[in-house]
């Protein structure tokens, strides 16, 4: 790029076509259609990264089954608090893809949510003993009062039976969640992007942003590089930014050069999962089975063997095991991650990477398993599977949070944080699970931080579109029931 002379103007860029981009794209659309929308993809299509149904697990995030959102204390209890946050999140992505299906926006709900219930399941005494406690600390609240709890083995095969066939002695405990569901984000990025074409909003494929350099205005020159034609290269005037690239957001927001981007750093993870396509074995396993992860494993590494539902058809995935490679793009540079490392990151990367050697142990041990002990690892929750039904795929590129931290001068941050700069100009988001399922309150989220002035305006809309907006479902009961009902009986969900 040799001028930084804007060859057009637009009101929003939008950097990457995943499911942020295009829940975000879709309320400004709705909320102020005048607006100009551009949103730019290095890939040449859609959905190709961490929005991909086979680069995550497509859980629907709800804290159903993912045991990690419920730590227990030392002295034995567990809190929901951090579950439910979860899930009311859930429940408010769920209301605006209901609306999204009501006035044609989304297509048939089949096509990207589908009922899928989920289990917790455990082994052993403590770890038994643990999924009680959490059990009687979520049973009591009304976002899990449907929540069930067993130790008989034949209840446990009638949930899912392939998880006791052959299982040998010792304690099994299991949670049951009927209302759970399996989401193709996939499918959903590309249904609301295929909307949105035409109206207003530009989507082009093959642009890779390179550098961004704020105005005195407060404007900003978004630098492209056309993948295609490099004899189409231009630089983008936008009022706003929004860095949805999934890893690839860091080192955008590093170049940024807003105050708010300092002292933030990323650690890359990757994972392989086993997957399972013959009929014969998917019919019999409807439900998504989260365990206990290992000592030291990222919340992303939990084991699960789930249901998944993808372009119609039914699969099994086992997994994650983890990995390590340095990009932050499936599809992106092994030097991305020496390339993060700043002056203002390195003491709270490195301060991080000290506390977190444990991580460090597990991802080499991933690193150096063999295909027979994944499929030992898989046995433990599907004893009697047979290795040749299964094939391993690599899954999507996961790049964690590194931040400053006053006391502990840096830490390993699991979970999704929006950095958004003083004036409201451009925001990033860094992070991971639970990421999509929420991605509608965390894009709520950067509208009341980057437009508050507009965001007044913008409610009465808004609660059209979620009708609980700014309501707790887990402390109105009888809003819960409406609400929640209302929206499974348009996504044909439980």
């Amino acid at each position: 790029m040799t001028s930084l002379q804007p060859t057009e103007s637009t009101d929003v860029v939008l950097v990457g076509a995943g499911i942020m981009s295009a829940t975000l794209a879709t309320l400004l659309n709705d909320l102020q259609p005048e607006w100009k929308l551009t949103v730019l993809e290095r890939l040449d299509a859609a959905g190709l990264e961490s929005s991909n149904a086979w680069n995550n697990a497509g859980t629907g995030h709800s804290a159903l089954c993912e045991l990690n959102y419920a730590p227990q204390a030392a002295d034995g209890t567990v809190s929901a608090t951090k579950a439910l946050n979860i899930n009311e999140q859930f429940q408010i992505t769920r209301q605006l893809w209901s609306s999204l299906v009501e006035n044609g926006t989304l297509g048939d709900p089949k096509t990207f949510i589908n009922s899928v219930p989920h289990i917790s399941m455990v082994f052993g005494e403590d770890h038994a003993n643990y999924l009680r406690a959490r059990y009687d600390a979520f049973k009591p609240n009304k976002l899990f009062e449907r929540m069930e709890f067993t130790e008989d083995r034949e209840q446990i095969a009638q949930w899912a039976p392939l998880t006791m066939h052959g299982r040998g002695a010792g304690r099994v405990a299991a949670t049951f969640a009927p209302e759970g569901t399996d989401v193709d984000f996939g499918s959903l990025t590309n249904q609301l992007l295929r909307h949105l074409g035409g109206r207003n909003v530009s989507i082009q494929y093959g642009q890779q942003v390179t550098t961004l350099h704020r105005q005195s205005d407060g404007s900003w020159l978004v630098s492209v590089k056309d993948r295609l034609n490099r004899d189409n290269d231009r630089v983008i005037r936008a009022k706003f930014v929004f860095l949805g690239a999934g890893g690839g957001a860091l080192p955008l927001l590093q170049k940024s050069g807003i105050k708010e981007a300092q002292g933030y750093g990323g650690f890359p993870v990757s994972g392989l999962f086993l997957r399972n396509v013959d009929p014969t074995v998917t019919s019999q396993h409807n439900a998504k089975v989260y365990g206990q992860a290992s000592v030291g494993a990222p919340p992303m590494s939990v084991p699960h063997l789930d249901t998944r539902y993808v372009d119609g058809e039914r699969a099994i995935m086992f997994g994650p095991y983890g990995g390590f490679r340095p990009n932050f793009l499936k599809q992106g540079s092994l030097l991305d991650l020496p390339r993060s490392v700043r002056a203002h990151n390195l003491y709270p990367m490195t301060r991080a990477g000290m506390a977190n050697l444990d991580l460090v142990k597990y991802l080499l041990g991933e690193l150096t398993k063999t295909r027979s002990q994944r499929i030992e690892a898989l046995h433990e929750y599907y004893p009697t599977a047979q290795e040749s039904q299964w094939e391993l795929i690599e899954a999507g590129q996961r790049v964690q949070v590194m931040k400053k931290d006053k006391a502990k001068g840096g830490v390993l941050q699991f979970g999704t944080e929006l950095v958004t700069s003083a004036d409201g100009s451009i925001g990033a988001l860094l992070g991971a699970s639970p990421g999509a399922s929420t991605a509608v309150p965390i894009m709520l989220n950067l509208l009341s931080k980057c437009f508050p002035s507009k965001m007044s305006e913008w409610e009465p809309r808004i609660k059209e579109l979620i009708p609980a907006y700014g309501v707790k479902l887990n402390d109105n009961p009888q809003l819960a029931d409406e609400i929640m009902g209302h929206t499974a009986s348009v996504l044909g969900i439980k």
